[in-house]
């Protein structure tokens, strides 16, 4: 099953007044969702560059809701960030790349 995953920050201005603790945090929690991508558990994810305010997305390959959710636990950013959870039907996905 796919979940879309909206990766919401504790606050709109989050991406312009990061203290140096957080970015400690975030460089982390790039480092797990990029596991996840070598992994193919992730479809694809990053920032969102929404002027209002910056947040994350992921598409997520799981089982179901309760192991994604056990995934997400695991983000080393998971006290920091808030999830939004969504199932979603992917009718259309690419060939996953090959990684030595």
């Amino acid at each position: 099953m796919d979940f879309f995953v909206k990766l919401v920050p504790p606050r709109t201005t989050f991406a312009h007044d990061i203290s140096v603790g957080e970015q400690e945090i975030m460089q982390r929690h790039g480092a797990f969702w990029t596991d996840l991508v070598h992994q193919g558990t992730a479809v694809v994810c990053g920032p969102v560059l929404d002027p209002a305010s910056i947040y994350g997305i992921g598409v997520i390959a799981a089982e179901s809701e309760p192991a994604l959710r056990a995934m997400l636990k695991q983000d080393p950013a998971v006290d920091l960030l808030h999830y939004e959870i969504h199932p979603m039907r992917a009718t259309h996905r690419g060939k996953q790349p090959h990684v030595a």
